[in-house]
């Protein structure tokens, strides 16, 4: 094993702290800390010292104000400051100085229950401030005295005790699974809660098994979820150890069953398959977490109870959504990617799905949820899935819900001479349209070649209306990407950002480069290029292309027939 292998391991394992060690007399009370695996950044504790808060995108200067006091740039904001995660940040500076920062800063919280913020009660921001002030509590304790150690104690015990009452209303999905997992980190950290670590335990259980689907990937279909629920689960299993107590079989299930699904989702550059919301994912952390998965084995092809297929060939990667959307009840984030698919080779990624923003989401949720920001076929110009949009009833749901979607997706997939095929279908279309949309793909073995090909067909018995016969096949490309079209209009030139060069081919139908908005970066939405053909069903039912890897002679002739067109800037 390597020495930056260990490294990784040894931080990814740290014990959890006894904090009875800092306060033996007080040790019937708080008595524990979990570990945070969550990435902290020393340099980040000066900012906060000299009152800038940076969260979300968003500088807020206290001017000798309390930061609670002021007024939010932004909801995002707002609950990244409720949520003191960045209490870590002050942690890992680790000085006599941070740890009265935090110590003031957390006195300040305490010492004004009175502050009725909307947002500060949210079920998930009340469960991130419980388990921040939980693991942080080494740093805020650490050069303290007994009064405002009691005041720390009370103050926190009020948080917990308003977490219980916010459990009744919490919104399904990960939001429930994070209150369960605070309240369980409360009973653990607190002496003398013995009944309560039996309540949390069996609520904790009972909804892992609901959520965590028997592949390990969540109910939501947000591969984001993985990452932030193991985050909190990991640390969780080391806290039960660190009591004593044997981890419910629910916990440690769930754990091995998610493991894998990391690998599943991750392209070769270490980043995510944008699909259902999710957004960029700290790659330190996703490492962190990897550091964990004893098995380090390569990914599983098929997952069929979350509904995603991948090819692998080479060092060519093709993730496939093929499942319908989630149940509406965890569909606030889902989208409407049905057999839309991601294309990576070796740490370059080519064809991707617009994806979520990691802030400002409320902005794009619209754009970012519909088909046409997904790498598949839009029939006119309209998403496979409908969402709740009447505004009383979003705020009844508490967001935006699937109201209507594919109910059957068909995948088959088998291995044939000259690669892997892989044959999806869905009915999304059907019930307004009547046409059903089937995708072919097959990857060669050496992983040099993608070949696709997407058919519209009529369903049993229905009849298409005039006027309504048109669809749109996108390929999204990532914005390291540079893209130029070839001088007979049926592909384009593909270079990535190592100097291979891949083309795009589609020898039957007109091929166009427009715009198109990559918002999963980490520095926010960049602009970037989508390569579109589009058709009419009355004339052509299906479309054929392919993506190939070019060799050195036909790079120079793909050069050669490239049209100069500007770039798009990035």
């Amino acid at each position: 094993m390597s020495r930056s292998a260990r490294t990784v391991i040894a931080r990814a394992t740290g014990a959890t702290v006894a904090v009875s060690r800092l306060w033996p007399g007080r040790a019937d009370r708080l008595i524990i800390a979990p570990h945070d695996l969550r990435t902290a950044d020393a340099t980040r504790a000066a900012e906060i010292y000299a009152g800038r808060f940076v969260f979300a995108g968003k500088i807020v200067t206290c001017h000798g104000r309390s930061i609670f006091d002021l007024e939010p740039p932004s909801e995002d904001w707002e609950v990244a400051l409720l949520g003191f995660g960045w209490l870590r940040h002050l942690r890992a500076a680790d000085t006599a100085l941070t740890r009265a920062n935090a110590r003031s800063l957390v006195d300040d919280w305490i010492s004004n229950p009175a502050r009725k913020r909307p947002l500060e009660r949210r079920p998930d921001v009340l469960a991130r401030r419980v388990i921040s002030l939980l693991s942080q509590a080494p740093l805020v304790l650490g050069d303290t005295d007994g009064k405002f150690y009691r005041k720390y104690l009370r103050g926190l015990t009020r948080e917990i005790r308003y977490l219980r009452f916010a459990m009744f209303d919490t919104v399904d999905g990960v939001p429930r699974l994070q209150v369960l997992i605070a309240l369980c980190y409360a009973s653990l950290c607190l002496a003398n809660q013995a009944r309560h670590i039996r309540v949390a335990t069996r609520r904790l259980s009972d909804e892992l098994q609901r959520q965590i689907l028997t592949d390990g990937g969540h109910i939501s279909r947000n591969p984001g979820a993985l990452v932030e629920l193991l985050s909190d689960l990991l640390p969780l299993r080391q806290t039960f150890a660190a009591r004593n107590i044997a981890p419910p079989p629910a916990l440690l299930n769930a754990i091995d069953r998610m493991m894998p699904m990391l690998r599943f989702f991750r392209h070769g550059d270490g980043s995510f398959a944008l699909f259902n919301g999710m957004s960029s994912a700290p790659s330190d952390l996703v490492a962190t977490l990897l550091a964990y998965d004893d098995t380090h084995g390569v990914p599983m092809a098929n997952m069929p109870y979350t509904g995603f297929q991948r090819l692998d060939a080479g060092t060519t990667t093709v993730i496939i959504d093929t499942g319908p959307p989630p149940p509406p009840n965890v569909s606030q984030e889902a989208h409407a990617g049905c057999l839309s698919f991601e294309l990576s080779a070796g740490a370059s990624r080519i064809v991707v799905n617009c994806g979520m923003p990691s802030t400002g989401r409320d902005n794009w949720r619209a754009f970012a949820r519909s088909t046409m920001a997904h790498s598949t076929l839009t029939y006119h110009d309209t998403s496979s899935c409908q969402f709740v949009e009447l505004s009383a009833m979003k705020r009844l749901l508490q967001g935006s819900p699937v109201s209507s979607g594919p109910v059957n997706v068909e995948s088959y997939r088998e291995a044939v001479a000259d690669g892997d095929l892989l044959t999806t279908s869905h009915d999304g279309y059907v019930s307004r349209f009547g046409v059903q949309h089937r995708r072919v793909l097959m990857i060669s073995q050496d992983g040099g070649r993608l070949d696709g090909e997407d058919t519209v067909t009529l369903a049993p018995g229905a009849r298409v209306r005039a006027g309504q016969t048109d669809f749109a096949l996108r390929f999204h490309l990532h914005p390291a990407v540079k893209a130029s079209r070839l001088s007979d209009g049926r592909g384009a030139m593909l270079v990535l950002p190592n100097r291979d060069v891949w083309t795009f081919e589609a020898l039957d139908d007109k091929v166009d480069l427009e715009d198109s908005v990559f918002l999963a970066g980490n520095d926010g939405p960049r602009r970037t290029a989508q390569i579109v053909i589009r058709q009419d069903s009355h004339h052509a039912t299906s479309v054929r292309w392919s993506f190939v890897r070019s060799t050195s002679a036909a790079t120079t002739n793909a050069r050669r027939a490239a049209r100069r067109e500007p770039e798009l800037p990035l």
